[in-house]
């Protein structure tokens, strides 16, 4: 039925659905640009994932006013876009490791037995009830947050930063704070505020875009023999290695793979380089699809892609140098410091290109410090480290960990009206 057909049978004006639907044919000098908002806290977390989550708790817990940003509509980064992968070095040998670690475990077990399961140190998460999960723990410590939020640049006074500023629907947002701590994994405030970074350009570990597939309730390991030799040639995009692993108490699994490791170096912080693994990516678990339908054996041949991640999974890729730089040597030979404020476990894990079991480790505060810059740490994935101790370092557990300790110091430089450097 045409419009105008469809106003006459029903009997509506163009002015009754003026008043409904707002009008219809408003004029371009009716249409303001919005001017930018400012906003003021104490701490101000930028990115939430683990880090994030972890400095977010630690700071508003400490008693600061807190407020978290993050670029998506939901926390826990790749803890969440991994769509069920495992996150590691929650409880090392099975033990309790920290507040936040116990915390989101208790907020994960308050949704019953989908929402999480306990390996020896891991949890394997069903992650919608993982993002409800972080909100109900940013809520109990009365942290403030913001999602759909992606921070833009910096906002600096000298040599110190003052604040950040992100985008939003309504424009351009101003954000002040006594601190700001760096989430973002990839260094990105401490980038935009001047403050020198570190990137093994030619050297970083691969990306993975994660997937879920389903349709498989008899599934075997031997059911993945010779997929990968044998749909190369067909393929050309499938990764050498990827496994299975069924997630949290589900009827799917999510596939953990080489990723890019074949195809390239990807630096994600040059816009061209993420976009083309990110699109290749995309693609490329199609492939992977395929190929296990078509050249696998068992319930594999009906498997269908039930998901994939929200983007690919970055191991590895700016970082700020601090005032200490972790090494594979300190990871390997568990060195110790003075100003220890948090600890690492696990493996030097560097993406399907090479693991080594490391010794529980400590992280220097002068690790999340970066040079040059005041008012400013880092934690998670960013902290100052080389190529390999920041694959020492990346579990998910571990990044809980430092952000913890980067919120719980940002809140005391607030409150005793201290830069973290003093």
């Amino acid at each position: 039925m045409k419009r105008r057909n469809f106003i006459a049978a029903t009997g509506i004006s163009l002015f009754g659905i003026n008043r409904i639907f707002g009008n219809v044919s408003a004029s371009p000098e009716l249409i303001t640009k919005k001017r930018s908002r400012k906003i003021t806290t104490k701490v101000l977390i930028v990115g939430g994932g683990p880090a994030g989550i972890g400095a977010a708790i630690g700071a508003a817990k400490t008693g600061a006013e807190t407020l978290l940003i993050e670029n998506y509509g939901f926390f826990g980064g790749v803890a969440s876009w991994s769509i069920g992968m495992c996150i590691n070095q929650m409880r090392p040998d099975e033990k309790p490791r920290g507040f936040v670690h116990e915390l989101l475990l208790q907020k994960l077990q308050n949704y019953g037995e989908q929402a999480v399961r306990l390996s020896t140190h891991q949890f394997y998460v069903n992650v919608e009830y993982f993002k409800a999960a972080v909100l109900d723990a940013l809520d109990e410590v009365g942290c403030k947050y913001l999602v759909h939020a992606k921070a833009v640049d910096a906002i600096t006074k000298g040599n110190r930063i003052t604040g950040v500023i992100f985008s939003s629907k309504s424009g351009l947002v101003e954000i002040k704070a006594d601190v700001v701590v760096d989430c973002t994994g990839d260094a990105d405030i401490a980038f935009f505020s001047g403050a020198p970074t570190m990137t093994e350009t030619g050297n970083l570990a691969p990306q993975t875009l994660l997937l879920n597939i389903g349709k498989m309730d008899n599934y075997t390991s031997k059911d993945m023999d010779g997929v990968a030799d044998k749909a190369k040639s067909k393929y050309p995009l499938i990764p050498d290695q990827w496994g299975l692993k069924k997630v949290s108490n589900c009827n799917h699994f999510v596939i953990n793979h080489s990723g890019t490791k074949e195809m390239g170096n990807f630096d994600i912080t040059d816009p061209f380089q993420f976009s083309r693994a990110e699109c290749i990516s995309r693609r490329q678990i199609v492939q992977l699809t395929g190929a296990m339908r078509e050249f696998g054996s068992g319930d594999l041949r009906h498997s269908e892609i039930v998901g994939a991640s929200t983007q690919i999974g970055v191991r590895e890729s700016r970082r700020i140098k601090g005032e200490y730089i972790l090494t594979e040597d300190d990871a390997i030979n568990g060195k110790q410091f003075s100003d220890v404020i948090a600890w690492r476990s696990g493996w030097l894990d560097i993406g399907f290109t090479r693991l080594n079991q490391m010794k529980i480790h400590q992280v220097p505060f002068r690790a999340l410090v970066p040079e040059q810059i005041d008012g400013l740490l880092a934690a998670g994935r960013c902290i100052s480290a080389s190529h390999a101790g920041a694959a020492a370092g990346k579990s998910m557990g571990n990044c809980f960990a430092t952000g913890h300790a980067a919120g719980v110091a940002a809140a005391l430089s607030s409150k005793e009206k201290k830069t973290p450097g003093e």
